[in-house]
């Protein structure tokens, strides 16, 4: 039953997002105006990747050459997240004290010199561990500055369609084949430039808050102990929630019908766009989209990438996100038979019945 009723409404939603959105992420051959960038885009909160529009960056040449990067970052300490698979920020289960129990995972995070950390970066395999050098707070400005002539300190075009103030955060990210990121949304109109290797996004409009199965998880943290190379994951104390998407893109097998079971209307629903983002291009990513990134890396083993966080507006698209997000979506849709229910029996007010109230009223009135 539940599988007919998903069925019922994804034709209906697939057909209204491919009129709004389109069926694939567009892509522009060289950087847009600043009017075109708003109007085309940042208005419409619609994704783009746009090539061309970093090709005068040094750092294109210069960042994938494994001596270049160590040789300029030799005497900086910047930040080195590990993790026993390269998923942090994601939900894993807990082995004590609530076996089972799944839970908010962060990285543990360590500040050593750079060429140690790209060390780990690179042959993560044979330590079991796997190393990510990111922070999400304006690491490039704070722990990476003396790369700061390799690249732009902003995107002109960008920084003018959106504001004409410069990025909140600018952010360098190098991983490898293993490192990803669970789905999430970020409060951010965001600028990704891939510098090196390659990014795979899955996106989700905000719109498709519902799909998401967001609840409330309880944080933990991962400490890891370099002698001897393993993992704790403990709750934090005192306790908090995280809220976050409940739904895995890529179950393995032996879990994979429980997934679909357990989220149909992500699984069962329109697919999210796919798109990769290869060196030398741009994404856009508009605020409070649905993101899940995976990385193939260059021939030295790494990706880089480098991301610039604008401010979103908090304007009445915010406000609609915030009200759909509020909705206890299928409390009500999916308690119909499936052979009964139309989308006009939920979504819309018969134009007979409305006529009718009115009168009711007008009589009520006189």
């Amino acid at each position: 039953m539940m599988e007919e009723q998903v069925r019922l409404l994804e034709g209906p939603w697939g057909d209204v997002r491919e009129l709004s959105l389109g069926n694939r992420i567009q892509r522009l051959d060289s950087a847009p105006t600043p009017l075109e960038f708003l109007r085309d885009y940042v208005s419409p909160n619609k994704p783009c990747i746009i090539s061309n529009a970093i090709s005068h960056w040094p750092a294109l040449s210069l960042w994938p050459n494994l001596s270049y990067l160590s040789s300029f970052l030799s005497d900086s300490i910047v930040s080195l997240h590990l993790t026993p698979d390269g998923r942090a920020d994601s939900l894993v289960p807990l082995e004590t004290p609530k076996k089972g129990e799944t839970c908010f995972a962060s990285a543990h995070v360590e500040h050593v010199p750079f060429p140690c950390a790209l060390d780990l970066v690179l042959n993560s395999e044979t330590k079991n561990v796997v190393g990510y050098l990111q922070q999400q707070n304006d690491c490039f400005r704070e722990e990476y500055s003396v790369l700061a002539s390799d690249c732009d300190a902003h995107i002109p075009w960008g920084t003018e369609a959106l504001g004409g103030c410069l990025p909140e955060a600018v952010n360098l990210w190098i991983g490898n084949h293993s490192s990803e990121t669970s789905f999430h949304k970020d409060h951010y109109e965001n600028l990704y430039a891939v510098v090196s290797g390659e990014k795979q996004f899955l996106l989700l409009p905000p719109t498709d808050v519902h799909r998401m199965y967001i609840q409330e998880y309880p944080a933990a943290q991962y400490s890891y102990s370099s002698g001897s190379g393993e993992f704790r994951l403990e709750l934090e104390k005192p306790q908090r929630y995280v809220p976050w998407c409940s739904v895995n893109p890529y179950p393995p097998p032996e879990t994979k019908e429980n997934e679909m079971s357990k989220f149909p209307l992500y699984f069962n629903g329109p697919k999210p766009f796919h798109c990769t983002v290869k060196a030398g291009e741009i994404l856009y990513l508009p605020s409070m989209w649905f993101h899940h990134v995976r990385q193939s890396p260059d021939d030295n083993g790494r990706t880089i990438a480098i991301n610039y966080c604008y401010d979103m507006q908090f304007d009445i698209k915010y406000a609609y996100f915030n009200f759909l997000q509020s909705i206890h979506h299928g409390s009500t849709l999916m308690n119909y038979d499936a052979t009964k229910f139309t989308l006009s029996d939920e979504l819309c007010i018969d134009a007979n019945e409305l006529e009718a109230e009115e009168a009711n009223q007008e009589d009520t009135k006189d």
